[in-house]
Protein backbone atom coordinates (compact mmCIF):
# COMPACT_ATOMS: atom_id res chain seq x y z
CA UNK A 1 0.00 0.00 0.00
CA UNK A 2 1.42 3.48 -0.77
CA UNK A 3 3.12 5.55 1.94
CA UNK A 4 0.54 7.84 3.68
CA UNK A 5 0.60 11.40 1.98
CA UNK A 6 0.69 14.06 5.11
CA UNK A 7 -2.43 15.75 6.05
CA UNK A 8 -1.32 19.46 5.10
CA UNK A 9 -1.41 17.46 1.23
CA UNK A 10 -5.12 16.36 1.93
CA UNK A 11 -6.11 19.71 3.64
CA UNK A 12 -4.81 21.85 0.52
CA UNK A 13 -6.73 19.27 -1.88
CA UNK A 14 -10.00 19.72 -0.10
CA UNK A 15 -9.22 23.72 -0.31
CA UNK A 16 -8.76 23.22 -3.82
CA UNK A 17 -11.30 20.88 -4.46
CA UNK A 18 -13.88 23.14 -2.18
CA UNK A 19 -12.95 26.48 -0.83
CA UNK A 20 -9.77 28.30 -1.14
CA UNK A 21 -8.49 29.32 2.15
CA UNK A 22 -5.74 31.00 3.94
CA UNK A 23 -2.62 29.44 5.63
CA UNK A 24 -4.28 29.84 8.95
CA UNK A 25 -7.39 28.16 7.48
CA UNK A 26 -5.37 25.33 5.95
CA UNK A 27 -3.63 24.80 9.43
CA UNK A 28 -7.02 24.59 11.34
CA UNK A 29 -8.49 21.94 8.59
CA UNK A 30 -4.96 20.00 8.95
CA UNK A 31 -5.79 19.57 12.63
CA UNK A 32 -9.17 18.18 12.39
CA UNK A 33 -7.97 15.17 9.68
CA UNK A 34 -7.68 11.96 11.42
CA UNK A 35 -6.08 9.01 8.80
CA UNK A 36 -7.28 5.84 8.79
CA UNK A 37 -6.12 2.97 7.00
CA UNK A 38 -8.20 -0.39 6.08
CA UNK A 39 -7.64 -3.34 4.09
CA UNK A 40 -9.52 -5.20 1.08
CA UNK A 41 -13.10 -6.20 3.02
CA UNK A 42 -12.33 -4.42 6.21
CA UNK A 43 -15.63 -2.56 7.15
CA UNK A 44 -15.27 1.04 7.57
CA UNK A 45 -19.00 1.56 9.14
CA UNK A 46 -21.39 -0.93 10.83
CA UNK A 47 -24.76 -1.18 11.22
CA UNK A 48 -26.06 0.28 14.10
CA UNK A 49 -22.74 2.69 14.63
CA UNK A 50 -23.43 6.62 14.71
CA UNK A 51 -21.65 7.91 11.90
CA UNK A 52 -19.47 10.65 13.64
CA UNK A 53 -17.44 12.06 10.30
CA UNK A 54 -17.55 12.50 6.79
CA UNK A 55 -15.07 11.12 5.41
CA UNK A 56 -12.57 11.66 2.12
CA UNK A 57 -10.63 8.90 0.46
CA UNK A 58 -7.24 9.27 -0.66
CA UNK A 59 -7.06 6.26 -2.65
CA UNK A 60 -9.04 3.17 -2.53
CA UNK A 61 -12.68 1.95 -3.30
CA UNK A 62 -15.27 1.61 -0.52
CA UNK A 63 -19.27 0.54 -0.83
CA UNK A 64 -22.04 1.91 1.26
CA UNK A 65 -24.91 -1.30 1.10
CA UNK A 66 -28.01 -2.14 3.53
CA UNK A 67 -30.05 -4.74 3.67
CA UNK A 68 -33.62 -5.12 2.14
CA UNK A 69 -35.13 -8.87 2.62
CA UNK A 70 -32.17 -10.55 3.49
CA UNK A 71 -29.97 -9.26 0.28
CA UNK A 72 -27.44 -6.10 0.18
CA UNK A 73 -28.24 -3.32 -1.89
CA UNK A 74 -26.03 -1.20 -2.93
CA UNK A 75 -26.04 2.32 -2.19
CA UNK A 76 -22.80 4.26 -3.27
CA UNK A 77 -19.09 3.49 -4.60
CA UNK A 78 -16.61 5.71 -3.57
CA UNK A 79 -13.53 6.04 -5.16
CA UNK A 80 -9.95 8.08 -5.01
CA UNK A 81 -10.53 11.49 -4.14
CA UNK A 82 -14.18 11.72 -3.08
CA UNK A 83 -15.85 11.77 0.02
CA UNK A 84 -18.33 10.01 1.55
CA UNK A 85 -20.78 9.87 4.90
CA UNK A 86 -23.97 8.10 6.03
CA UNK A 87 -25.86 11.83 6.26
CA UNK A 88 -28.88 10.89 7.82
CA UNK A 89 -26.55 9.30 11.12
CA UNK A 90 -23.97 11.69 10.84
CA UNK A 91 -26.76 14.43 11.40
CA UNK A 92 -29.30 12.98 13.49
CA UNK A 93 -26.36 11.51 15.44
CA UNK A 94 -28.62 8.38 15.43
CA UNK A 95 -27.47 4.55 14.38
CA UNK A 96 -27.10 3.95 11.01
CA UNK A 97 -28.70 0.83 8.66
CA UNK A 98 -26.06 1.45 5.93
CA UNK A 99 -22.36 -0.38 6.51
CA UNK A 100 -19.66 1.02 4.52
CA UNK A 101 -16.41 -1.45 3.44
CA UNK A 102 -13.58 -1.19 2.21
CA UNK A 103 -13.17 -3.14 -1.74
CA UNK A 104 -9.92 -1.93 -1.68
CA UNK A 105 -6.74 -1.22 0.49
CA UNK A 106 -7.91 2.10 1.38
CA UNK A 107 -6.69 5.50 3.00
CA UNK A 108 -9.06 7.58 4.36
CA UNK A 109 -9.14 11.04 6.14
CA UNK A 110 -12.13 11.49 8.40
CA UNK A 111 -13.71 14.98 9.29
CA UNK A 112 -15.39 14.92 12.47
CA UNK A 113 -19.02 16.65 12.22
CA UNK A 114 -18.35 18.23 15.61
CA UNK A 115 -14.78 19.71 15.00
CA UNK A 116 -15.77 21.13 11.86
CA UNK A 117 -18.42 22.52 12.99
CA UNK A 118 -16.64 23.95 15.92
CA UNK A 119 -13.65 25.01 13.48
CA UNK A 120 -16.43 26.57 10.81
CA UNK A 121 -17.68 28.90 13.03
CA UNK A 122 -14.37 30.82 13.18
CA UNK A 123 -13.06 30.21 9.88
CA UNK A 124 -15.50 31.48 6.79
CA UNK A 125 -13.63 29.36 4.21
CA UNK A 126 -13.86 26.12 6.87
CA UNK A 127 -17.70 27.13 6.59
CA UNK A 128 -18.27 27.15 2.78
CA UNK A 129 -16.22 23.86 2.31
CA UNK A 130 -18.49 22.03 4.88
CA UNK A 131 -21.44 23.45 2.77
CA UNK A 132 -19.93 22.34 -0.42
CA UNK A 133 -19.48 19.11 0.86
CA UNK A 134 -22.96 18.75 1.81
CA UNK A 135 -24.18 20.17 -1.45
CA UNK A 136 -21.76 17.35 -3.31
CA UNK A 137 -23.12 14.75 -1.31
CA UNK A 138 -26.73 15.78 -1.99
CA UNK A 139 -25.86 16.13 -5.80
CA UNK A 140 -24.66 13.09 -5.90
CA UNK A 141 -27.86 11.28 -3.85
CA UNK A 142 -30.10 13.08 -6.45
CA UNK A 143 -28.31 11.68 -9.67
CA UNK A 144 -28.27 7.90 -8.28
CA UNK A 145 -32.13 8.02 -7.56
CA UNK A 146 -32.49 10.18 -11.23
CA UNK A 147 -30.93 7.01 -12.69
CA UNK A 148 -32.66 4.75 -11.32
CA UNK A 149 -35.64 6.26 -11.55
CA UNK A 150 -35.59 7.49 -15.39
CA UNK A 151 -33.00 5.53 -17.29
CA UNK A 152 -33.04 2.57 -18.73
CA UNK A 153 -30.65 -0.44 -18.02
CA UNK A 154 -28.25 0.46 -20.95
CA UNK A 155 -28.20 4.42 -20.10
CA UNK A 156 -27.98 3.89 -16.60
CA UNK A 157 -24.76 1.54 -17.17
CA UNK A 158 -23.31 3.88 -19.86
CA UNK A 159 -24.05 7.14 -17.52
CA UNK A 160 -21.75 5.64 -14.77
CA UNK A 161 -19.33 4.53 -17.44
CA UNK A 162 -19.26 8.68 -17.83
CA UNK A 163 -19.69 9.86 -14.54
CA UNK A 164 -17.26 6.89 -12.33
CA UNK A 165 -15.18 4.87 -14.50
CA UNK A 166 -12.42 4.28 -12.03
CA UNK A 167 -15.33 2.43 -10.11
CA UNK A 168 -16.62 0.40 -13.46
CA UNK A 169 -13.23 -0.90 -13.70
CA UNK A 170 -12.57 -1.76 -10.53
CA UNK A 171 -15.70 -2.73 -8.33
CA UNK A 172 -17.00 -6.29 -8.75
CA UNK A 173 -19.66 -6.59 -11.28
CA UNK A 174 -22.03 -7.42 -8.46
CA UNK A 175 -22.15 -4.55 -6.85
CA UNK A 176 -22.23 -2.10 -9.86
CA UNK A 177 -25.33 -4.62 -10.56
CA UNK A 178 -26.67 -3.99 -7.20
CA UNK A 179 -25.93 -0.19 -7.52
CA UNK A 180 -27.48 0.26 -10.83
CA UNK A 181 -30.45 -1.81 -9.70
CA UNK A 182 -30.23 -4.58 -11.82
CA UNK A 183 -29.22 -8.02 -11.63
CA UNK A 184 -25.71 -9.18 -12.83
CA UNK A 185 -27.55 -11.46 -15.78
CA UNK A 186 -28.91 -7.86 -17.17
CA UNK A 187 -25.63 -6.04 -15.84
CA UNK A 188 -23.56 -8.99 -18.68
CA UNK A 189 -25.99 -8.02 -21.39
CA UNK A 190 -25.87 -4.86 -21.42
CA UNK A 191 -21.83 -4.41 -21.05
CA UNK A 192 -22.12 -6.58 -23.95
CA UNK A 193 -24.12 -4.46 -25.44
CA UNK A 194 -22.24 -1.73 -24.98
CA UNK A 195 -19.25 -3.06 -25.89
CA UNK A 196 -20.41 -3.89 -29.74
CA UNK A 197 -21.58 0.01 -30.09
Amino acid sequence: MKEAINTRDIARELARKYSTMTHDELDVLESILVPLKYAKGEMILSEGEVCENIYYIEHGLIRQFYFKNGKQITEHLGEDRTIFMCIESLFREEPTSLQVEALEPTLVYAMPKRKLEQVALHNVNIQILFRKILEESLIISQVHADLVRFETAQDRYKKMCKLSPQVILRAPLVYIASYLQMTPETLSRVRAATLLE
